[in-house]
């Protein structure tokens, strides 16, 4: 027994091209007064926010515009191929009106939505509707040659053809034909266009998303490598400095227990020296973890501690802090070393006698000023302690501006992405 398998494709091909039609239909009913509504609420909703009524309600209108976008991203998927995946920002469970608003607001994929919708509603809606037309145009000029035309009103138009009797009416027949196959042909392309037409306004840019992983990887080696020359920093601290007076109060004290009978003098001598080591390798412990993590970050914050460290340079040193809370304890962290590293460059290098210190937090960002009154001259390049700077806040997507003309004055500022 044989199977016709070209017939079996051929319905197969033409139940695709029907559903596709179907589908166009479909969403070109849907698409354009769901993007006319969204449209209508999202930009009636934003222009309440400056008497309050729109910090309670652009929330939901914003979340219901979403949920129509990622309706359509999974029609793309599902009927298209298209996969257009989502890019928005996270926001707290616990967040207020007011930070839900802006911070959808800031959100790029908001904006993106919102461009969409008007796109969605023209553009959109015609190669969505396209597909169903181009097949049932067709059915209406062959109800015409079958005898339709009796009663249009004389000089009806299909097309670009009149229709005046039959003669004219079997010319519309085999014009239908003509866009019948025409629309075998074009209606799955133009539910695709429609698709990608879709992912070109709702997808996020691909050369931005290229470049974001290109710097992720680099700041992930940089953070690596900076974690492994830490691990060794600490490792040799300890070896060369506690480790070794450590082992030498040992060895005292194994000789006192020998001395203590035959010369009491010399094991008093011995303790004495013994108590002095230990004094001395607790100090450089305690040096050691202040290197690591200091104390003061870590019980009083980031501006106390900033305070302090201002308090220990041989510079006078004002600080201005104002910080509404406490950041998570790596960018704590991050931003405590990077400052301590500006302020060490500002000391060494520069020649000022004055130094400042603003620390702030503003528009989801902390961002710490650094300003002295030396002779500038400041450079990010290789080897030196700002690119070291730079390469810690790039593994928290900061970043590092430097202003130092020749003769000063220098200005550093960092900024670091944090709630």
């Amino acid at each position: 027994m044989t199977i016709d398998t070209k017939s079996g494709n051929g319905r197969t091909k033409g139940r695709g091209i029907g559903l596709a039609a179907v589908r166009g239909l479909g969403i070109a009913l849907v698409s354009l007064p769901g993007a006319v509504l969204c449209l209508c609420l999202s930009l009636v909703s934003i222009a309440l926010i400056p008497i309050g009524i729109g910090l309670v309600t652009t929330p939901y209108v914003l979340t219901r515009v979403r949920a129509f976008a990622n309706w359509r991203r999974v029609l793309a998927a599902e009927w298209g191929g298209v996969r257009i995946p989502p890019a928005y920002r996270p926001l707290p469970k616990d967040a207020n009106p007011w930070a839900r608003t802006f911070g959808m607001l800031r959100d790029p994929a908001t904006w993106r939505d919102l461009r969409w919708l008007p796109v969605d509603m023209t553009a959109g809606f015609v190669t969505a509707l396209l597909p169903a037309v181009l097949w049932l145009y067709p059915l209406e000029g062959f109800a015409i040659a079958a005898g339709l035309w009796r009663v249009l009103p004389d000089g009806y138009w299909y097309g670009f053809v009149p229709v005046h009797g039959q003669t004219s009416a079997f010319g519309v027949g085999a014009f239908a034909l003509v866009l019948l196959f025409f629309a075998h042909v074009l209606t799955p392309r133009l539910l695709q266009v429609h698709f990608r037409l879709t992912q070109a306004v709702l997808g996020s840019n691909q050369r931005e998303l290229a470049e974001r992983v290109r710097v992720l990887t680099e700041t992930r080696r940089d953070a690596v490598d900076t974690s492994a020359a830490e691990l060794r920093r600490i490792e040799r601290d300890l070896h060369d400095g506690a480790q070794a007076r450590l082992v030498a109060v040992g060895m005292d004290l194994g000789t006192i227990e020998a001395l203590l009978d035959k010369d009491p003098a010399k094991a008093k001598e011995l303790i004495a020296q013994a108590r002095t080591s230990s004094v001395e390798a607790l100090a450089e412990l305690r040096e050691l973890v202040r290197g690591i993590h200091p104390p003061v970050l870590a019980e009083r914050g980031l501006g106390d501690a900033v305070r302090a460290l201002a308090l220990r340079l041989p510079v006078a040193t004002e600080v201005n802090v104002e910080l509404p809370g406490r950041a998570e304890a790596p960018v704590e962290s991050a931003a405590y070393f990077a400052v301590s590293e500006v302020l060490t460059n500002a000391v060494k290098h520069s020649g000022a006698d004055r130094i400042w210190i603003d620390l702030h937090h503003a528009d989801g960002r902390l961002r710490a000023t650094v300003t002295d009154n030396g002779k500038g001259g400041a450079v990010i390049e290789a080897g030196s302690g700002l690119a070291g700077v730079e390469r810690r806040l790039g593994t928290f997507d900061g970043v590092l501006a430097v202003s130092s003309p020749a003769g000063g004055p220098t200005m550093v500022t960092m900024e670091i992405p944090c709630a």
